[in-house]
């Protein structure tokens, strides 16, 4: 049976060290980490969200302040807002919840919001960075899973690793984040030949398909450690159930290690929002943490969360 990687233990650990580092920025420089977060519209799962990283961000000593918009909000009201976050130096995050109504530019919203305040990490000057190999501010979700794979692997240079999934959010940024830690990386999408045979081979497997169930046992190498990125509701016996890409049942007899749904990726990536907006704040107002995670690397910093 594979050793389950525990997201919500292991975002626990992560949140306290954000909260002694939010404490230490009140102490030694009077800055309250303030996160900024706009929602246009009344969709029912982005409220959950939204309202899920308030709760965190309170618990953790971030001040947060919410922009609820209609859902007729234009592109150029949008912009205004953004603009003003921008420019106000009391608010070190913005985070726009998508997905946004379909009169609004997703692409344009995102370019807007400026590269040190963008906790997502999806701002080209960001992309593009993290695709450089350089500091910066890394997508969340893609960071959570590496904090998680540095609970199971000591060292992650040279391992075999297949990403099942090729979006913007986390597929293409997870392939950067396991190049940098010397990983050799595979992207496999709708269109790969032989993906079961790619995915045999691989020493870690992160599947962010979006596809329920899609890695069953069959794909896994015995011993092989497994990240599920999914997130996939069904109903059985009238009730709303979430899972994952992978069926875990099956793999978990295979993998040396893997992460559930729920209590895996989601945890983290709520976590490393709140851990981007610390590192936010020492990249505006230089204003390092000597010992805490505003003064490491995207790679020494998830090492931190590993064997205590």
């Amino acid at each position: 049976m594979a050793q389950l990687i525990d997201g919500k233990a292991l975002s626990a650990q992560v949140l306290q060290q954000v909260a002694a580092d939010v404490a230490l920025l009140k102490a030694d420089y009077d800055i309250l980490p303030t996160l900024a977060v706009v929602l246009v519209g009344e969709d029912p799962a982005s409220q959950v969200y939204v309202r899920n990283k308030m709760k965190r961000a309170s618990e953790v000593g971030i001040g947060s302040r919410e922009h609820l918009l209609d859902a007729g909000t234009t592109q150029d009201e949008l912009a205004q807002l953004i603009a003003t976050l921008n420019s106000d130096p009391l608010v070190h995050g913005i985070l726009v919840q998508l997905p946004l109504p379909a009169q609004l530019d997703e692409d344009s919203v995102i370019a807007s919001i400026h590269p040190d305040k963008d906790v997502d990490g999806f701002h080209p000057l960001n992309v593009g960075a993290l695709a450089a190999g350089r500091d910066t501010l890394v997508p969340c979700t893609p960071q959570g899973c590496m904090i998680m794979l540095n609970q199971v692997h000591s060292n992650l240079s040279g391992k075999n690793a297949v990403v099942v999934g090729r979006s913007n959010i986390v597929g293409k940024p997870m392939a950067a984040l396991l190049l940098q830690a010397n990983c050799t990386v595979t992207i496999a999408h709708s269109r790969t030949q032989n993906i079961e045979s790619l995915c045999r081979q691989a020493d870690i497997v992160i599947a962010a398909a979006g596809r329920m169930a899609l890695v069953d046992a069959t794909w896994i190498k015995p011993g092989a450690t497994v990240i599920d990125v999914g997130i996939n509701a069904i109903e059985i016996d009238g009730k709303r159930k979430l899972v994952g890409d992978v069926a875990f049942e099956a793999v978990s007899q295979v993998a040396g290690a893997i992460s559930p749904v729920p209590g895996g990726v989601g945890p983290m990536t709520i976590a490393c929002l709140l851990l981007n907006t610390t590192r936010a704040v020492t990249r505006q107002l230089a204003c390092p943490l000597e010992q805490g995670v505003g003064a490491m690397n995207t790679t020494a910093r998830s090492d931190r969360y590993v064997r205590s």
